[in-house]
């Protein structure tokens, strides 16, 4: 019997991505895969109905959810979509345990198998499925737009009959994926771009992009591709030399973020009242807390004489090409485990071994498990 896999309607405020996307949808079905689609679960990204092919939709979410042998989701799934599904059924998507613990609780206890996007190591063969990648890589650049927008300045050097217009200022302050969209994108639109991170080992992709490396002597280099968490002694000298760069922005956009754990403060509120007037910050760490002191999650406001955004899922703000790079992401992480149209987990491979949240009764990630159930683990 075909593998049977599902995709819902996503139903978060403001979430307009769709999990598979009419080209990967039909990649599933070449494979063998009989797929099952909520109807216009796709409408958010633009998707209509019609420009799937091969696929069966439903209005019956109990169906759905409880015939599935596999449900891609984009947020985690709510308790309510948990208890529609089978013993046994397996949920890929992002998961956010950290922020949803009796969630989990819940997927283990009905003896859910769910994979989380999130956890799915950052090894070369998993490159194709790092969804954390390809969804910051979206953030980034729109961050970029959010701030040329935002600024009263152009962004690049005009010659005009009136005169010379000199280039906007950005300072961008990590260089992860999203923070490296963010410098390109800030480049192509004409800026002068700084970039900083506490990992010097950035250094050299910064400077690929055409962007100034801002040194402040200090290094953190960590594992797992974060920087591991600074020193007060190396946190006052980072503070000393960014301050003095954050002042001469036009237009600053924050990116240092850890999943699963509260964003570092990076920019005071001091340096916030010594920022030019009319200038911005564009916080896309807010989802943690905010990398600015005196970022406000989900609220864009001026505060003194600085525009202040901290925009929360930028991802879904671009829907089509997010939805599409993720439908992606799903394909190359559960295709190999397709075969003759049936689903074949390998508890041997690293990627399934290590992206799992749940199996079988039990909570499979570590610091999930301690977090949920404690000294009971």
């Amino acid at each position: 019997m075909a593998i049977r896999l599902a995709v819902p309607r996503e139903t978060l405020p403001g979430e307009r991505r769709v999990a598979l996307d009419p080209s990967v949808a039909k990649r599933f079905v070449d494979l063998g895969a009989e797929v099952f689609i909520e109807h216009d679960a796709g409408a958010g990204a633009h998707y209509v109905d019609e420009d799937y092919i091969g696929v069966t939709f439903t209005e019956d979410r109990a169906k759905l959810f409880g015939e599935a042998d596999v449900i891609f989701k984009v947020q985690p799934p709510g308790e309510e979509e948990i208890d529609l599904m089978r013993e046994g059924a397996v949920v890929i998507g992002f998961m956010l345990p950290h922020k949803y613990p009796e969630r989990v609780a819940r997927m283990r206890d009905r003896r859910i198998t769910a994979f989380a996007m999130e956890l799915i190591p950052r090894i070369s063969r998993a490159q194709s499925m790092d969804a954390l990648s390809s969804q910051a890589a979206v953030a980034g650049y729109k961050a970029a737009i959010m701030a040329a927008d935002r600024t009263g300045r152009f962004f690049p050097m005009l010659t005009t009959a009136a005169g010379t217009i000199r280039p906007a200022k950005v300072l961008v302050i990590g260089a992860g994926v999203a923070g490296l969209q963010a410098i390109a994108t800030a480049r192509r639109l004409g800026a002068i771009v700084e970039g900083y991170d506490v990992r010097s080992a950035t250094r050299e992709q910064v400077e690929s992009l055409g962007a100034r490396f801002v040194d402040t002597g200090v290094s953190a280099e960590g594992s797992g591709g974060y920087a591991r968490e600074l020193t007060e002694e190396e946190k006052r000298k980072q503070i000393e030399v960014l301050a003095r760069h954050v002042t001469q922005a036009d237009a600053v956009i924050t990116t240092a973020a850890i999943p699963g754990k509260p964003s570092p403060k990076i920019i005071s509120q001091e340096m916030v009242e010594n920022m030019k007037v009319g200038s911005v910050i564009i916080d896309l760490a807010a989802e943690g807390g905010g990398n600015c002191e005196v970022t406000k999650p989900g609220e864009e406001y001026v505060y003194g004489c600085v525009t202040v955004y901290g925009p929360l899922n930028v991802p879904a703000m671009l829907p089509v090409h997010a939805s599409e790079m993720y439908a992606r992401n799903l394909f190359n992480f559960l295709s190999p485990m397709i075969s003759e149209g049936e689903l074949n987990l390998d508890w041997e491979d690293e990627v399934i071994r290590d992206s799992a949240l749940t199996h079988e009764g039990e909570i499979r990630h570590q610091p999930t498990r301690q977090r949920v159930e404690g000294d009971a683990s």
